[in-house]
């Protein structure tokens, strides 16, 4: 039977449209999509992020045990804190304490659905009218699309592919102005697969320090290195600037699909309390929305 109703009261929603519309996958698919079919060589997915797709990387079964060990003894059938259980949180924060010259605590850790969500948190959590935000180019599209969603202003500094597709510092300078709130580092790269040395991610901290913004960290990548450098963690200027940085278990752990990421403040100074960052407040309100 037709309804008889002349106008409908929705639509779809443009903000998640116009979201959607940058990804990755949007673009792989576009390509594929100009394959010819009459082509039979094969082809080299050269954009491939989830290695669990090969037979030749598997977690450990370590991992896997402590997977079915939890599952049969009925402790996590319940809701979790929103932050994430304690017991977690404090191993996040051992592990990530080896590498930072100050001691994370379970408090300075909030356990999200992979990395993600703690870019989802991030970007809400420093947002307000009239903000923008840096983002290096090339990067990972899902800050676009986020930013989009949360009507975050973006601008773009550009990596040097001369100089190992560096940040380029005096770009930052000049783009920032009184509404940029915070510039995001992606180390190890996505896409370029750079990894940043000690003394550039400590220009980049004095950079922000010197504009009054904060860093996004991205370091789903951490530690997983090819060559002669290694992974610093950004982490460590935090007595410079104040640092959100974000990981997971994806990558180097071959675990995507178990989505279990972090996102750390790393700010000894308190200097996001008292800009009232308060990301607490803002796991309640999904903890409001979600537990019911």
């Amino acid at each position: 039977m037709e309804n008889s109703s002349k106008q409908w009261r929705f639509e779809g929603n443009k903000r998640l449209n116009s979201a959607s519309a940058i990804s990755v996958r949007g673009v792989l698919d576009l390509v594929i999509g100009n394959l010819s079919t009459d082509d039979l060589r094969p082809t080299i997915p050269l954009g491939n992020g989830d290695p669990s797709q090969f037979a030749c990387f598997r977690t450990s079964s370590t991992a896997e045990e402590a997977i079915v060990d939890a599952v049969h003894s009925a402790k996590y059938n319940g809701y979790a804190p929103t932050v994430g259980i304690l017991s977690a949180r404090r191993a996040i924060a051992k592990y990530l304490n080896r590498d930072l010259p100050y001691k994370l605590s379970a408090d300075d850790i909030y356990v999200t659905s992979g990395c993600l969500q703690a870019i989802e948190v991030a970007l809400a959590a420093i947002n307000r009218p009239g903000a923008n935000i840096l983002l290096p180019r090339p990067g990972f599209t899902f800050y676009e699309s986020r930013a989009a969603y949360e009507h975050l202003q973006v601008r773009h500094f550009d990596l040097l592919p001369a100089r190992g597709w560096e940040v380029d510092v005096d770009a930052i300078e000049a783009l920032a102005d009184d509404n940029t709130v915070a510039i995001v580092i992606i180390n190890p790269g996505n896409p370029c697969g750079s990894v940043y040395s000690y003394d550039h991610l400590k220009m980049v901290a004095e950079a922000a320090r010197k504009l009054g913004i904060l860093v996004i960290a991205d370091e789903v990548y951490g530690h997983l290195t090819f060559g002669s450098t290694p992974f610093v963690p950004m982490g460590i200027f935090g007595s410079i600037v104040p640092i959100l940085s974000l990981g997971s278990i994806s990558k180097r752990w071959v675990v995507p699909g178990w989505r279990l990421g972090w996102l750390v403040t790393s700010d000894p100074n308190g200097i996001l309390q008292k800009s009232g960052v308060s990301l607490h407040f803002f796991f309640l309100t999904i903890s409001v929305a979600y537990d019911n």
